[in-house]
């Protein structure tokens, strides 16, 4: 049998974001007769950093402080070094600072394969960094997306060829995301029914539709949750007084999936969005999801089946929908079901992870 294929995964850092959980997942979950992972990072300290050193992954710290500091030459030169000490036959970066920096040094460096990531849309940089991403575009073996969605968007709005772009969704760890046993946390004793959304709390989430809407629906014994921390918390909290609601707003915590099975009905308002873990998760927890008519979200959301669609910045339509579903629970249970089938049938982590690994044996074989 031939000896396992050394691979290097690259991202800013290795914390608590979506995309650090996606690495880390295809770090620990690859087939380790077939491949051997490493991760690369600015930022060695994190939750992600704990679970890949339990696994017994090695982490190689590249101490890049800004593009703009000589950091940035001891960092490639280390990378090389590490590159070729190991080894590594393929370089996959996950992020804009890991695409920008790894892909360019991992190929002055000769790596056979490298690989960028792109899991949002790039209408959300800077104009800098657009030309940059469309730079390693040209440069890279490929470029892994998380939805159809996304691979669209490059190749409509980027002009990257079709046959470059390789889709693999992302994949949730089932175990971590139960259905069963879905009991209310303390804080929400009492409530009738909970609608609620787990975020990073930026304008591209679209939580003031969410706020406006609930604020129409005017049911008493509802509650409204919104798990996440951001710098626009202020603003949320001020037009939530203005409108004389009351949402709970629990800061970024480890004990998301607790608050799932809390949530009856999952909202993402998203007005930019790629292929949603937050939503994913949610399906999973056995939530009725309803998201906005973006990115890879009716991927998910099946209108009337897994789910309910509206569109990104409707207040009025979202109203309608919530309005709709807490007047018919039995509806709420049928589509919470059709979702966690969607999930566990095709966005698992093996099944992600299982992707990934056939999309690196052909660009090695290649």
């Amino acid at each position: 049998m031939p000896a396992p294929v050394p691979v290097l995964l690259m991202a800013r850092e290795i914390g608590a974001g979506g995309t650090e959980r996606q690495l880390a997942e295809v770090a620990k979950w690859l087939d380790r007769s077939r491949w051997t992972p490493h991760v690369a990072c600015f930022h060695d300290q994190g939750i992600r950093a704990d679970e890949l050193r339990a696994a017994r992954v090695p982490i190689v710290r590249l101490p890049v402080r800004s593009f703009r500091s000589p950091s940035v030459f001891h960092a490639a030169t280390q990378l090389g070094r590490y590159l070729w000490e190991h080894g590594i036959r393929i370089t996959h970066t996950f992020d804009m600072p890991a695409n920008i920096f790894g892909t360019i040094a991992a190929r002055v460096h000769r790596c056979p394969v490298v690989l960028s990531s792109q899991r949002s849309y790039r209408s959300l940089r800077k104009p800098h960094e657009r030309w940059l991403l469309r730079f390693t575009d040209r440069i890279v073996n490929g470029i892994v997306v998380n939805c159809e969605a996304m691979r669209r968007h490059l190749v409509e709005d980027e002009r990257v060829a079709a046959g470059r772009v390789h889709v693999c969704p992302n994949g949730i760890d089932l175990a971590r995301f139960p259905h069963e046993n879905r009991v209310r946390r303390p804080e929400l004793a009492g409530a009738g029914i909970v609608i609620g959304t787990v975020c990073v709390l930026r304008p591209e989430k679209g939580l003031r539709t969410l706020i406006e809407a609930f604020a129409r629906v005017r049911q008493s014994d509802a509650r409204l949750v919104i798990v996440g921390s951001g710098p626009i918390l202020p603003d949320l909290e001020s037009l939530s007084a203005r409108l004389g609601v009351s949402p709970l707003f629990v800061p970024a915590t480890s004990e998301v999936a607790s608050w799932l099975r809390s949530m009856d009905i999952f909202v993402l308002p998203s007005l930019s969005e790629a292929l949603s873990n937050a939503l994913m998760e949610a399906m999973a927890s056995g939530c009725c999801p309803v998201a906005s008519r973006v990115g890879g979200n009716p991927e998910l959301v099946r209108p009337g089946e897994t789910g309910m669609l509206f569109e990104a910045g409707n207040a009025g339509e979202l109203t309608d929908v919530l309005r709709g579903l807490i007047a018919d629970p039995a509806r709420q249970r049928q589509l919470a079901e059709a979702a966690i089938r969607l999930i566990e049938s095709r966005f698992t982590v093996a099944a992600s992870v299982r992707r990934m690994g056939e999309i690196y044996a052909a660009m090695v074989n290649r």
